[in-house]
């Protein structure tokens, strides 16, 4: 009996304390329950603030195309949304506030002058009709690490200009603008039809070396180039030796090529490079084995606000204000309401 009770005293014994070995951690781990495994307080997923648009640029509504959807949105989101797509987030401050000041001169010029979409919408986000325009969860994908600094930089580049505009006689201007020039600006009379009071040539400061793809080359044989050519000038005459194909390009004092022959037929510049997709009109060519090879300079039409030179201005010290009234001959820049210009 003796031995008996011992063991039962020993079985209870031992059973408490198993009991107390399973028991002992939830009673450590119920307390701190919430914060071990609450999904509210263990992911850590960021939520941006949306943008809070100045006074001005918030009384402006704007019916945005995208694709097939037409979006309202105030005229500083979608214009934060543009500088986000048309300059790189890594230039200097006040390059971004002029590329702001640009962004949104240019779209209400689209719309005082009734833009491209009629009844439909004020602009569109197609970059070879309107501008381009890029959302803010696409732009973070694209920045990776540097989301957080590239959207404030931007966003405070629209909010500190809310509604500054660059005027010609009162009303904003068709403030164009490009990647990077050769040296120099070009005036729109040299590249489109009709000549304007404030988009002349002027010098630009951007460091070539610096910039990605300034200095370009490309090549086209015998048939690359008569394929191209003359589905766009189909009265050109390319039966010639390769050598009369361009002849008598005349260039303007940025090294541009305003005018060139083609096959007999006189075009513009922009014109060749709009046919064979170089990046600039700044070009000159060479036969090389039956191949034409064209040495380009630069990006872009250049007309109006050189994006890497407004930079390079920035770096220098030069505010906002004096790199676009550098740009764009004659304006001033200053507030603006639709409907009181």
């Amino acid at each position: 009996m003796k031995r008996t009770s011992q063991f039962r005293q020993t079985a209870a014994v031992s059973a408490a304390l198993l009991a107390l070995l399973f028991l002992l951690p939830l009673a450590v781990v119920v307390p701190f329950r919430d914060s071990l495994f609450s999904a509210r307080d263990t992911v850590d997923e960021h939520e941006a603030e949306p943008f809070v648009p100045g006074e001005l640029d918030a009384s402006v509504t704007l019916r945005v195309l995208d694709g097939d959807t037409v979006e309202e949105m105030d005229l500083g989101t979608y214009l934060v949304a543009v500088v986000r797509a048309e300059m790189p987030a890594s230039f200097e401050p006040e390059a971004l506030k002029a590329q702001a000041v640009a962004a949104r001169t240019y779209t209400l010029y689209k719309i005082r002058t009734g833009g491209n979409h009629g009844e439909e919408a004020d602009i569109c986000t197609d970059s070879t009709c309107c501008q381009a325009y890029i959302a803010e969860d696409r732009a973070r994908e694209n920045w990776g690490a540097d989301a957080d600094e590239n959207e404030t930089k931007i966003e405070a580049a629209v909010h500190d200009t809310d509604g500054e505009t660059i005027l010609y006689d009162g009303v904003p201007i068709l403030a164009v603008f490009h990647s990077s020039s050769a040296g120099q600006t070009r005036a729109a009379g040299e590249v489109w039809v009709s000549d304007l009071p404030y988009l002349q040539a002027v010098s630009s400061p951007e460091q070539g070396d610096a910039i990605p793809n300034y200095y370009s080359r490309a090549e086209f044989t015998a048939e690359q180039f008569r394929e191209k050519v003359l589905s766009a000038l189909p009265e050109a005459d390319l039966s010639g030796p390769m050598d009369t194909w361009l002849q008598n390009a005349v260039t303007d004092t940025a090294g541009s090529v305003e005018t060139v022959e083609v096959g007999g037929v006189a075009v513009k510049g922009s014109t060749v490079r709009s046919i064979l997709g170089l990046r600039s009109a700044c070009f000159e060519w060479e036969i090389q084995e039956q191949t034409l090879v064209f040495y380009v300079t630069g990006f872009g039409h250049g007309v109006g606000m050189s994006q890497y030179g407004a930079n390079q201005m920035a770096a220098e010290g030069a505010d906002y204000r004096e790199i676009l009234t550098h740009y764009y001959t004659g304006v001033t820049v200053e507030p603006y309401v639709p409907g009181e210009g």
